[in-house]
């Protein structure tokens, strides 16, 4: 249960911080509303590099519960 759940919250972690990146940029670069997630939340150009780093926080916690799991079952 814990590998899937690793995996899950992999994968959310790398959707939400693609998307943050994604907003990011091309509110700051290029003045247009690039991807999805605008449609969602209406953020400053910052708030979206907070996604960005939520993003990353969800895939390290995600690799590391993975991990965890992974050691203990071959223990």
């Amino acid at each position: 249960m814990r590998i899937t759940i690793g995996y899950t919250l992999e994968s959310i972690g790398y959707v939400v911080g693609a998307q943050g990146l994604i907003s990011f940029a091309s509110q700051t670069f290029f003045g247009a509303e690039w991807g999805w997630m605008h449609k969602v939340v209406d953020l400053p150009s910052t708030a979206y590099l907070a996604l960005v780093a939520l993003g990353a926080a969800l895939v390290v916690t995600g690799l590391r519960t993975r991990k965890a799991a992974e050691r203990r079952k071959g223990a």
